[in-house]
């Protein structure tokens, strides 16, 4: 089989390899400078953005140095053709890539168990060829150099191809085999066909609220919720086929260990350029399990401490004022996470306060938090500095995954928020075992909690997240 030179070496990235690995080396740079030095492990799959290196490269990065850190043998790209190709999915018939960076390989062992099986096929690199899978190339190059592709060209998919394709891949993936889903988000402006507002001084907070409507809808991993929302939205996204196979082929492997979607990096062209008149938006997502956000033991111990000391400085100086202590110096604590405090006085509740966005680190959270717990919560008389007997809880949250149906929902192990009516209310996961609840009881205290009325959950326009909790005390 042939190997294929990459026409998009020269255009859509530098052609000598200097400047290449100069450039990626910046991205790199630039994502850490972004996001933070702390990644995440253990992720099953990826999205990833796939315009020019000058316009996306920065939020990619994201995705590759996570890769970078896993170094799986093989990552099966799945992308598709701008110009249109056959329904179904089309793997090249090539053995290997060629980019100013070298070769990269095709693992034919696995793209010839994966093409054996309907809806996939054997097709000539000429008819699918795209920047979709091929921009992704020296990035793979520099995070995985020794490690081998499998492209994917997806076409339009029924349902039931879908299913079956995503059982094909399902088997396919392994702690060493990564899934990747190639797509760019909104795409805006007259040269798109899409305006659905002015271009004025909200537009970027339009596009953003746009934009995570849609992310949100792929944090379900429900690929018909994923599509749902594209029609309610008409969001022009234009890798919506390997988006909604990823999700399909994720949803069957959660046997495994429950998998939450993290956004890694957001983006779009228009802030880089300032021009909003024309502008796509780019995401990188990480598909996890579990397991991949808890804390290990040192962790732990630290921030517990990090609390207590908290409380420790107000009741010696009785000042209100967050106090700020040293870094810790451990990477995990420089996460953003969702995070909640609880205090409770010789076991009974005394404060509890958390937040659901992931606007600080756990570091800079856990003393704010603490304080907030401590002297806002509403339904309790402040702490004094004289008060005694007071434990320190700290939760700290998976990211939020929307369910589409009740029964999705496992109680003890979920902890949900609900948005209903215009209100919003959000339980943690202990409370159901410490009150010893079952589901039904705790879906109607969540609504109560809202201030939507018990039944809340039940009404279709209600919306649920759940979320899981490492509980630390």
């Amino acid at each position: 089989m042939p190997v294929h030179a990459s026409p998009f070496s020269g255009t859509w990235y530098p052609d000598e390899p200097v400047a290449l690995e100069s450039l990626l080396d910046d991205l790199w740079k630039q994502s850490e400078k972004r996001t933070g030095a702390f990644l995440l492990s253990g992720a099953r799959a990826f999205l990833v953005p796939h315009a020019g290196l000058m316009y996306s490269g920065t939020v990619g990065a994201a995705v590759y140095r996570h890769l970078e850190r896993q170094q799986p043998r093989c990552v099966i790209v799945a992308g598709f053709t701008h110009r249109g190709a056959p329904d179904g999915i089309s793997i090249p018939d090539i053995e290997a890539y060629q980019t100013p960076l070298g070769r990269v390989p095709v693992d034919s062992e696995l793209a010839g168990a994966i093409s054996s099986a309907a809806p996939f096929r054997r097709s000539p690199e000429s008819r699918v060829c795209d920047h979709s899978v091929e921009i992704q190339l020296p990035f793979l190059q520099k995070a995985l150099p020794r490690a081998a592709v499998v492209p994917l060209y997806v076409g339009h998919l029924d349902p039931a191809a879908r299913e079956k394709a995503a059982d094909v891949l399902a088997r396919c993936l392994a702690p060493d085999v990564a899934l990747i889903a190639s797509s760019d988000l909104t795409h805006f402006g007259r040269d798109f066909g899409f305006e659905p507002f002015p271009v004025d001084r909200a537009v970027a907070d339009r596009l953003r609220r746009l934009d995570f409507q849609v992310l949100e809808s792929s944090g379900s991993l429900r690929e018909e919720l994923f599509l749902e929302t594209l029609r309610e939205t008409s969001a022009t996204v234009c890798g919506v086929e390997p988006i909604a196979l990823m999700l399909a082929t994720l949803r069957r492997i959660e046997a495994g260990g429950e998998i939450f979607q993290e956004v890694l990096d957001y983006r779009t062209s228009g802030e880089i350029t300032g021009d909003f008149h024309h502008s796509v938006s780019y995401g990188s997502l990480g598909f996890f399990p579990y397991r991949s956000f808890e804390l290990d033991e040192k962790a732990r111990k630290a921030l517990l401490d990090l609390a207590r000391r908290t409380l420790a400085e107000y009741r010696r100086t009785g000042k209100k004022a967050i106090p700020r202590f040293p870094s810790i110096g451990l990477p995990a604590l420089t996460r953003c996470a969702p995070l909640f405090v609880t205090l409770h006085q010789y076991g009974k509740l005394r404060g509890c306060l958390g937040r659901t966005t992931t606007d600080a680190s756990l570091e800079d959270a856990v003393p704010e938090l603490t304080m907030a717990a401590a002297l806002e919560d509403s339904r309790f008389d402040p702490v004094s500095p004289s008060d005694e007997g007071i434990d320190i809880e700290i939760s700290v949250l998976s990211p939020m995954k929307r369910i589409t149906q009740a029964g999705d929902f496992r109680i003890h192990e979920h902890g949900a928020m609900l948005k209903a009516k215009g209100r919003q209310g959000l339980l943690l996961p202990q409370v159901s075992i410490e009150r010893n609840w079952n589901a039904g009881q705790f879906l109607q205290a969540l609504g109560t909690k809202a201030g939507a009325g018990g039944g809340a959950h039940l009404d279709p326009s209600a919306k649920i997240y759940v979320f899981r909790a490492q509980v630390i005390h």
